[in-house]
């Protein structure tokens, strides 16, 4: 069976179209390039290729992960990557053994595309499937110096509904408010608007009072957006 990582970069390799190339580039604000394969035909060509070549244990598939991350000179590269690592062959290995590598994807990628995905499918079912011990590792990336960790402290709970952890969203908001380290940074105030505007469709009041009582730390972004569906 051929090396699989070689394997992903040879069919993106096969399917780019670099007239596109350069404009998602642009759009995304990369300074690596692209191969101008755009998400439905990536996902129709990682599909067959990524089940058709099972990975025999966690060592392999956490490899794996790794090389097509850390060797990626085109973001579908990192795309495939991403798609690896949450595949339904290997749901098993979505433990707290994984947070380390999550955490070196998250400060790496730094940048939306990358860890809004990890935030909220790879990290957050984590902390979902394994609360009593992902959410202390959260509550520390919630005040890390990265701005990219404390991003994903911020979304990881996006879709978590009912079973939000509202001890974590709430640490989580108060360490990243306007006077914080990153407050005023878009991705931080945005990322803290969009936790709420999310956590307000399970629980109205806990967002309209946090809201009430956090009026003069948030942003005007963070108070639209946390308010955004809210009479």
């Amino acid at each position: 069976m051929p090396d699989l990582v070689e394997e992903v970069r040879a069919r993106i390799a096969e399917a780019a179209d670099p007239e596109r190339a350069p404009g998602m580039q642009a759009y995304m604000k990369s300074a690596m390039p692209f191969r101008g394969v755009s998400s439905v035909p990536l996902r129709a060509l990682l599909g067959p290729l990524l089940a058709g070549h099972p990975l025999p244990d966690r060592a392999a598939w956490e490899d794996a992960v790794r090389r097509l991350w850390d060797g990626a000179r085109y973001r579908e590269e990192r795309y495939a990557a991403l798609a690896l690592a949450r595949h339904r062959l290997y749901r098993a290995h979505q433990d707290l053994g994984t947070l380390p590598m999550y955490r070196h994807l998250v400060v790496t990628g730094a940048w939306w595309d990358l860890v809004d995905d990890l935030a909220s499918h790879h990290v957050g079912g984590i902390v979902r499937s394994h609360p009593d011990g992902a959410v202390p590792v959260l509550w520390t990336w919630a005040s890390e110096d990265d701005l990219w960790l404390r991003r994903t402290a911020l979304l990881c709970q996006l879709g978590s509904k009912a079973a939000t952890d509202v001890a974590l969203l709430r640490h989580a908001l108060e360490e990243n408010l306007e006077d914080s380290p990153h407050g005023r940074e878009f991705f931080i105030r945005k990322a803290c608007g969009w936790a709420l505007r999310e956590h307000a469709r399970t629980d109205p009041d806990w967002v309209r009072a946090f809201v009430a009582e956090h009026e003069d730390r948030l942003s005007g972004l963070t108070r639209h957006e946390a308010l955004k569906h809210l009479a």
